[in-house]
């Protein structure tokens, strides 16, 4: 005959509980008295195996272990220490196992007398050296020292429910042989069949076991609730969504969450927080963001309190599925509600609002984890000052992240910085972002190119170009050397202004400092000659590139053609240039041809018409 140990819950030691198996034999152990004799019979007892002690009243609770689906390695159950030892007892393999709940493991290889303590013949009574240990009952094994005492130092028994062995391989081989597709009503009539003895340990025993496809466990306990002999519990309920977890399938998630629904709404207060955030992770690694969001819905109706928990995997539902507006409502409530996930999750969460563009958002996340010491990972910072930068009026808020940086911190925040430098140039604070590069220098990270050539860029276009001039000095100054990029701003902004010799410096002097330019350095020079029918300093840049690496495009001798030939009416120059594409491989659009026709034939017309006159 099996006998189950009760509900875990009770127990309070975790998985362990719903290991616990029958013993196939029932010899009782040597040298006891008839008495005692009886009372191990009486309790289908062999051998002694995982002893757990209590610290307080030294008392043993005895967990009888089946080897049919459970090894019999030592666990560590419900923060009890096990340690295994062999028996010297000849008629016992198995070991035994004794801890304290402070650690202490007591071990004797000798045999441990039993003796007789109670007229109840389910008790036993063992002695450890001076230490009498009693069991009298099952006592329940807490999360703590005190649930063993209890108050008063009264302990509670556990009701022993035995399960029908053949009953449960019956049916365990009937959930696990039939396929999960098969309709609830063939199911339900095989079930009907078995005339089943159900109770909870029975029932949790079934949806523990692994193998048996989530849509026949949830008929299963569908079909449980329909026998008067049974009602939806915590412990059942929490163990059915565990399962239906491990099978991570969409269908089986739906229907579960169908079925929660109808027990939350008729029976209160069988649902529990850590039940309802099972189910919502479950439907984030789905990705099913609008289930989740339901089930978050239905905690104030279930009479369940959200914490940190569930609004993180309700966020990170709604985030899986880009629907940000409803993921920022939840994190205001989170915020309202005072509760905030480790550092890592309240990084994630950033990130997540900052990939939906909820930067706002995701700052008041920030500010507040802040506020109660919880720092979210430097990438998800990173994350959260780059969106920051890209709104005109975040940007302000990102530079004052800056300050939060330690000091060994700031040696490696080279990008949060830039992307401050960057954004304040954008909104043309330049003043705002030289005080930054300042501070940089005086305190880290040390600016680099990228943060030079922002200033600069942006101090050309309001047309500062002495102050420009001055930063790329500073920039040379630190011994950085100024890239093709720094000189091809100056030169373009000295263009703009008309003042074509001091662009020409610059070029001058890009030229010692690099073999190889860029287009856009000879495009606006070009340009700026062209503006001031410079032509021939403009054909001579044109010709240059090649030497500095760079290959003239069809549009550089297009705009330099169109130039010519409706600025100055040089179509013989124009179709020097042509030739020279044609050369290159370059291909004049049929506009700018035609255009040196009309050209020349104009030019040509007029000159026969100058000769008539002149011959007239």
């Amino acid at each position: 005959m099996w006998r189950w140990i009760g509900r875990r819950a009770r127990l309070g030691i975790g998985s362990a509980a719903s290991k616990l198996q029958p013993i196939q034999n029932s010899h009782p152990p040597m040298n006891l008295d008839p008495a005692q004799v009886q009372r191990c019979r009486t309790l289908q007892f062999s051998n002694l195996s995982n002893f757990l002690v209590s610290s307080k009243e030294k008392r043993v609770v005895l967990f009888l272990q089946s080897p049919k689906f459970f090894s019999h390695d030592s666990r560590d159950a419900g923060g009890f220490v096990e340690s295994q030892f062999d028996s010297t007892d000849s008629g016992t393999n198995q070991g035994l196992a004794v801890a304290s709940a402070d650690d202490d493991v007591v071990e004797d290889g000798n045999r441990i007398p039993v003796k007789s303590e109670s007229d109840n013949g389910a008790y036993l009574s063992l002695d450890f050296d001076e230490t009498s240990l009693a069991t009298e009952g099952f006592t329940s094994a807490g999360a703590d020292d005190d649930s063993l005492a209890g108050e008063d130092d009264q302990e509670k028994e556990i009701e022993v429910r035995e399960i029908d062995v053949e009953q449960l391989e019956s049916l365990l081989s009937l959930l696990q042989s039939r396929s999960g597709n098969v309709d609830d009503w063939s199911l339900e009539s095989s079930l009907d069949e078995m005339d089943l003895s159900l109770h909870e340990e029975f029932v949790v025993r079934v949806l523990e076991t692994p193998l048996i496809p989530g849509d026949n466990l949830i008929s299963f306990f569908k079909w449980t609730l329909k026998k008067p002999e049974f009602s939806a519990t915590t412990w059942s309920l929490e163990v059915i969504v565990q399962a239906i977890s491990v099978g991570l399938t969409s269908k089986c998630a739906y229907t579960l969450w169908d079925l929660i629904k109808e027990i939350g709404e008729m029976e209160k207060g069988v649902l529990t927080t850590e039940i309802l955030n099972e189910l919502i992770s479950l439907f984030s690694k789905l990705a099913k963001g609008k289930a989740a969001f339901e089930v978050f819905n239905k905690f104030e109706e279930f009479g369940c309190v959200p914490n940190a928990e569930t609004y993180y995997f309700t966020i990170e539902a709604l985030s899986r599925r880009g629907i940000y507006e409803w993921a920022c409502s939840v994190s205001e409530k989170m915020l309202d509600a005072g509760q905030l996930p480790d550092s890592d999750k309240v990084g994630k969460i950033i990130s997540y609002l900052c990939k939906g563009g909820k930067a706002k958002d995701a700052h008041l996340i920030y500010l507040f984890a802040k506020e109660k010491d919880i720092y979210p990972s430097k990438a998800s910072v990173n994350v959260l000052i780059s969106s920051l930068c890209r709104g005109n009026e975040t940007i302000h808020s990102a530079l004052e992240m800056l300050e939060d940086f330690s000091s060994e911190d700031r040696k490696y925040a080279i990008k949060p910085f830039s992307y401050v430098i960057h954004g304040l140039c954008s909104i043309k604070d330049v003043e705002g972002a030289k005080r930054l590069l300042f501070k940089m220098i005086d305190a880290g990270p040390p600016p680099g190119n990228a943060i030079f050539n922002s200033i600069i860029n942006s101090l050309s276009k309001v047309g500062d170009m002495e102050e420009a001039k001055k930063i790329m000095n500073l920039m040379e100054g630190r011994g950085l050397k100024p890239d093709v990029y720094t000189y091809s701003v100056i030169i373009s902004s000295y263009v703009k202004g008309g003042e074509m010799g001091d662009a020409c410096k610059v070029l001058a002097e890009a030229k010692k400092q690099h073999s190889k330019l860029n287009p856009v350095t000879y495009h606006s020079l070009i340009r700026g000659f062209c503006k001031l029918e410079q032509f021939d300093q403009a054909i001579k840049l044109l010709r240059e590139m090649k030497k500095y690496g760079v290959q003239p495009n069809a549009d550089e001798y297009n705009k330099m053609i169109q130039s010519l030939c409706l600025k100055a009416l040089d179509w013989g120059t124009a179709e020097k240039l042509l030739e020279e594409m044609k050369e290159n491989g370059l291909h004049l659009n049929g506009i700018t041809k035609a255009l040196i026709t009309a050209v020349k034939e104009i030019e040509e017309e007029e000159v026969g018409s100058r000769e008539v006159a002149i011959g007239a």
